[in-house]
């Protein structure tokens, strides 16, 4: 009954999700040069994201041999890697393919209103979220009903999040190189506008939002939906092997947040518009107001005393995890939005020079840490109190639960991003610009906002999945194995973990940076060989620039993306279990906070840049604009690549421990 439910929700979730897909594809664009340009975002982006995945199936092939023939593993496990993966992938593709029509019906409709463009780019995101969590729901029930096996659903979840580090990565990386690519040459050097159609790299920079944000958030919150239901399944099996209610109750909470979801995104449209993040946050409260509604009574009849917690005690574990929700919201926002001091003390820092800018950025994303840190911390602590390990788990699920509505917000940021970019170079009108600059700037905010919320999803999925790591090991620790923080193995464990989330980060941000110097080359180029360009009266060549970024970041997110593949296996093998466990609390911790640092403080740099344009400190071309625009190029690459991408690594090295755990035994 509990899995047929799961999928009923699901099919529900993905027909509607279908069906506004269809609208939008089908709602035709007047002007001819939306048209055009919206063509080149999205063929580009197309053969990008197949390019990419032809590269990760390059991969993908030999760890699904090497799965099946593990001692321990086999044929399921190899089949739920595979299934996994391609759920994956279709997630990131149809997040992408949706945004590249959405973006051009959300351009026109914010020419004529602020109110239409915001309902148009929320309804575009709504398609990506209900697709995302009905996809992810629907997988996770039909693979368990028919293997029952839940060490294949850990096969599951590393297809996914395999598929979603290369997508983190690689999407990052082009969004990222081609952002700073046409900022530098064209806001600094020339002079001209940031979506001058004029700039070689500017179409690059729209198919990277699409590429990086779209494609790389679908597929990182696909995963972790997988996982963190996994890990909740995989812990209630293990604590309560004699009730198979516990392990289908993550499904349970997870169809209740789908329907919750499918609610408030229909009912949105009967929400007065106000201004457009107190209408998307009114959505996001809706869904934890049904959400909490539902669950009691689902809740009461399937725990029904079955388990040594009580009813409320189990509620109230899932609660902690949609107030944990609402907390990285508000922090979130705090750090990052135009409205707070955080950014405009960035935004000051930049009348003295591109130095005070930097150095107050970066104190700004260290500082950004704590409140998300001691949220998540309480949000343990109280959970941990209600149900033990369990309340923690069923905490993780109650955030997750939540993705259809996140990612919504989330894909909301880069169509209206689109929507303003395709707005510039289609020369609308001041006051269309005007109302795409508003959806822009919050979209900027909610980018930031629901990577937050990723990340401390992440960070404790990953923990739940270190807990059931080390019930594994429950049988080894009984015949010896020692598992304690005065165990010189764990300790170099523990140090070996901080340092792999350190060199994962350093890789990417050095990949951008090449990719990025590539880009400038190739924009100074254009602007130095192709006469009139600079004058308005040639036009550049577009696809130029994104073939050379197309190349170079699937390029550059091979190497990277391996390593929390093959170090766990590496370390487990040569240096045993003891150490392989202090490198996953090492990667859990330094990764959580590296990933909130850059993610706040790259978040702040963007809006700090806006905070200007907006007239303050000079405005646009003062020098106060040109150190904030440094700033943002900084900062891009910690909010849209390194920070993001460290979500799918931390969890990929659990899964792989956890793979392995039988090899070690």
């Amino acid at each position: 009954m509990i899995i047929l439910s799961s999928v009923i929700v699901s099919l529900i979730a993905l027909s509607l999700a279908g069906f506004w897909a269809f609208k939008f594809r089908k709602t035709e664009v007047k002007s001819e040069k939306v048209r055009e340009i919206a063509g080149y975002i999205r063929v580009s982006a197309k053969a990008y994201i197949k390019r990419e995945y032809k590269v990760i199936g390059l991969v993908a092939i030999p760890v699904f041999f090497a799965l099946l023939f593990i001692p321990g593993l086999g044929f399921n496990v190899a089949l739920g890697f595979f299934i996994g993966a391609v759920a994956s992938a279709l997630a990131g593709y149809i997040g992408v393919l949706n945004s590249v029509y959405a973006n051009a019906v959300t351009a026109e409709a914010s020419m004529r209103s602020e109110k239409e463009g915001f309902f148009s780019a929320f309804r575009g995101g709504a398609v990506t979220g209900l697709m995302v969590c009905g996809l992810a729901l629907l997988v996770l029930s039909v693979f368990y009903y028919f293997t029952k096996d839940l060490s294949a659903i850990i096969g599951l979840g590393f297809g996914g999040s395999l598929l979603s580090v290369f997508a983190r990565i690689g999407g990052g990386i082009f969004t990222k190189a081609a952002d700073v690519g046409a900022d530098l040459v064209g806001k600094i050097e020339v002079g001209i506008p940031e979506d001058d159609p004029r700039n070689p790299a500017v179409i690059a920079d729209n198919v990277g939002d699409n590429v990086g944000d779209c494609a790389g958030m679908a597929a990182d919150l696909f995963e972790t939906y997988v996982i963190s239901t996994l890990s909740a399944m995989l812990l209630g099996s293990l604590m309560f092997p004699n009730f198979d209610g516990i392990t289908l109750f993550p499904l349970v909470v997870g169809g209740v947040g789908v329907a919750a979801t499918i609610i408030s995104v229909l009912a949105s449209s009967f929400i007065p518009y106000m201004k457009v993040m107190k209408n998307l946050y009114c959505s996001v409260g809706l869904t934890i107001l049904l959400s909490a509604i539902f669950l009691f009574p689902v809740s009461s009849a399937v725990i029904n005393g079955n388990i040594q917690y009580s009813i409320l005690e189990v509620y109230f574990s899932i609660l902690v995890g949609f107030a944990l929700v609402a907390g990285m919201f508000f922090v979130t926002d705090y750090y990052t939005s135009k409205n707070f001091s955080p950014v405009k003390r960035i935004a000051k820092a930049s009348t003295g020079g591109h130095a005070t800018n930097i150095i107050t950025g970066i104190g700004v994303g260290f500082e950004a840490t704590a409140l998300p840190v001691m949220l998540i911390s309480i949000g343990i602590i109280v959970s941990f109190w209600l149900a033990g390990v369990y309340g923690v788990a069923l905490a993780v699920m109650g955030m997750l639960s939540l993705a259809g509505i996140v990612v919504a917000v989330d894909a909301f940021g880069p169509i209206a991003d689109n929507a303003g970019g395709i707005a510039e170079m289609s020369g609308f009108p001041k006051e269309a610009r005007k109302s795409t600059d508003i959806l822009d700037s919050a979209g900027n905010t909610t980018k930031a906002v629901t990577k937050g919320y990723a990340i401390a999803s992440a960070g404790l999925a990953a923990l739940v999945l270190f807990v059931s790591f080390r019930e594994e090991l429950s049988v080894m620790i009984e015949k010896g194995v020692k598992f304690s923080i005065d165990d010189p193995y764990v300790l170099v464990g523990l140090f070996l973990g901080g340092v792999a989330s350190y060199l994962f980060a350093s890789l990417l941000m050095f990949s951008v940076g090449k990719t990025a110097g590539a880009v400038v080359e190739e924009v100074r180029r254009q602007f130095r060989e192709i006469p009139g360009l600079r004058e308005g009266t040639a036009k550049p060549d577009y696809e130029k620039t994104v073939d050379i970024v197309t190349k170079s970041s699937i390029r550059e997110m091979i190497l990277p993306a391996l390593i929390p593949v093959v170090a766990p296996i590496i370390i487990g093998l040569k240096l045993g279990p003891e150490a392989l466990g202090g490198f996953l609390v090492g990667a859990i911790t330094v990764g959580l906070f590296l990933a909130l640092s850059m993610t706040s403080g790259g978040g702040a740099w963007d809006n700090a840049k806006k905070f200007i344009e907006d007239g303050n400190y000079g405005g646009k071309g003062s020098e106060a604009h040109k150190a904030a625009v440094t700033g943002d190029t900084v900062g891009d690459p910690y909010k849209d690549t390194v920070g993001p991408a460290i979500n799918p690594m931390i969890k990929v090295l659990n899964l792989v421990a956890l793979l392995i755990v039988g090899l070690l035994a």
